[in-house]
C-alpha cells in the first residue's frame, strides 16, 4: 500500500491512523500490512513499525500516535498542541493528559503548551516516561504545577565528568639510550 505522509505526520492504512516521524512529512511511504503489525518503508529503509490496528464496533477509526514522532514539529510550533484534534491520543499516559488540563487551567495557553512539550521531550529523550508520570501524579494530587528545572535535575542524566589524564612523554634521549644498550 502506498501512503502519503500528511502535514501532521500521519498516514492512514485500512481505516486506521498512524503517526510517523515528522521528518517524513510530504514523503510517500510503501506500507506493508502484516497480521500483527505494519511496516513503513522509504525506499528500502524501514522508517516505521507499529502494531496493526483494526476497526471494531466501538472504534471505527483506531489511532496509534507516538508522541516521539511529533515532538520536533511541536517544538517548532508549540501552539499547534492547543487545538490539535488528536492531542488526547498524543499523551503516552493518563497523567500527562491530566497535567495538560491543569496547565490549561492555570497558565496562558501558549505557555502551557511549551511546558507540556518540554515534559514530553524529557519523557522521550531521557527514557523516564513512567517515572515522570509517577511524579506528575504526585503533583496532580497536590494540585501543583510542575517545576521544569527541578524535574530536569531529578530525571535528566548528568553530563559525565571526564577524568583529567596527564600524559608525561619521556625525552627522546631516553629512547636513544635504549637503542645504544641493545
Amino acid at each position: 500500500i502506498d501512503a502519503r505522509v500528511t502535514k501532521f505526520a500521519l498516514i492512514a492504512v485500512k481505516s486506521a491512523t498512524y503517526s510517523v516521524p515528522s521528518r517524513l512529512v510530504g514523503h510517500r511511504l510503501k506500507v506493508r500490512v502484516y497480521e500483527d503489525r505494519i511496516e513503513g518503508y522509504l525506499g528500502e529503509h524501514r522508517v516505521l513499525q507499529a502494531p496493526r490496528l483494526r476497526r471494531t464496533n466501538l472504534v471505527h477509526h483506531p489511532r496509534h500516535i507516538d508522541f516521539r514522532h511529533l515532538l520536533p514539529a511541536l517544538k517548532r510550533k508549540p501552539a499547534a498542541l492547543i487545538r490539535w484534534r488528536l492531542r488526547d491520543a498524543l499523551f503516552p499516559r493518563s497523567e500527562y493528559a491530566q497535567i495538560w488540563q491543569l496547565l490549561l487551567e492555570r497558565l496562558p495557553e501558549v505557555r502551557a503548551a511549551r511546558l507540556m512539550i518540554a515534559l514530553l521531550e524529557m519523557a522521550a529523550a531521557d527514557g523516564c516516561e513512567v517515572l515522570l508520570a509517577h511524579e506528575l501524579a504526585a503533583l496532580l494530587e497536590r494540585r501543583e504545577l510542575p517545576d521544569l528545572q527541578r524535574l530536569q535535575q531529578r530525571f535528566c542524566p548528568r553530563a559525565a565528568q571526564m577524568p583529567v589524564v596527564a600524559v608525561h612523554l619521556p625525552s627522546l634521549a631516553t629512547y636513544d639510550a635504549l637503542v645504544e644498550a641493545a
